[in-house]
């Protein structure tokens, strides 16, 4: 016989019980969703935009985009790839760790997809997303791999996401009068001023390149193994000397890397 029947007096204040916590949960619930809301639909110029703000946006963008993939079946759907990027950044998020403090707190994710528009990518707050079909691509080892979550962890505890939108509005003030949610949006849509942050794009595309190794050395990685990965990239170029919109040239990626890996290995 199950417990409520053995015990219905019980029974019963168990579940009042059970069913008061529930409906304290979703009280907590729907008060941290409706600050959210207040948070990007207040104009920025409303408050100092801060990290946590920029988490909470990233957070909210960052779901959209796994629910997505995990819709179409297209979510850690490599459980050997999946296993073996999990194995390689839990090395790099404790060094980060140390090295960034506050990151320690953060919620990181990090996920991987067989989608080939994917490449790899990272959302303020420790959001990260890697592609199978990128590594294929290039037969990546485990060493060029830990560059790419280096690279991309770096990203995030050096808060690039937070500067391109500082960056945006000393560039067009008129966005500190908007919802902090047009800012985001703007950042990766608008055409006239993603390519005015398009050279503040690229140098963080460099500092990426160049504290991500750092910090995958730190971690145990050889610097000349972590630099191999761009060399694939330039390999793998059919214009390595050509810059994209916001990244610097392939070629000028890895003479840097390189070069900075000569430095660690003396």
């Amino acid at each position: 016989m199950s417990p409520v029947g053995r015990f219905p007096q019980e029974a019963a204040i168990a579940c009042a019980a059970l069913a008061q916590a529930r409906r304290l949960r979703w009280r907590e619930t729907a008060l941290r969703f409706v600050v959210w809301l207040a948070v990007i639909a207040t104009p920025v110029g409303a408050h100092a935009l801060d990290q946590q703000q920029v988490m909470a946006g990233a957070a909210v963008l960052y779901n959209e985009r796994i629910a997505g993939l995990r819709a179409a079946q297209l979510l850690d759907n490599d459980t050997d790839f999946h296993a073996r990027v999990q194995r390689i950044a839990q090395p790099l998020l404790a060094q980060a760790a140390r090295d960034y403090p506050e990151s320690a707190a953060w919620p990181w994710e990090v996920h991987t997809t067989t989608d080939p528009e994917e490449h790899a990518y990272a959302f303020a707050g420790g959001k990260l997303l890697v592609s199978g079909a990128h590594a294929a691509a290039l037969n990546l080892s485990d060493g060029e791999l830990a560059m790419v979550l280096a690279h991309e962890i770096a990203h995030a505890v050096l808060r690039h996401n937070l500067q391109e939108y500082e960056a945006a509005l000393t560039l067009e003030p008129a966005w500190a009068t908007r919802p902090f949610a047009e800012l985001e949006h703007a950042v990766d849509h608008d055409g006239a001023l993603m390519a005015k942050l398009a050279p503040l794009g690229k140098q963080q595309e460099l500092e990426a390149d160049r504290e991500g190794l750092k910090l995958a050395a730190r971690a145990g990685w050889a610097p000349q193994v972590l630099a191999g990965y761009f060399r694939k990239v330039v390999q793998a170029s059919s214009a390595p000397n050509a810059s994209g919109f916001a990244h610097p040239s392939p070629a000028s990626r890895w003479r840097a890397a390189r070069d900075a890996a000569r430095q660690l290995g003396r």
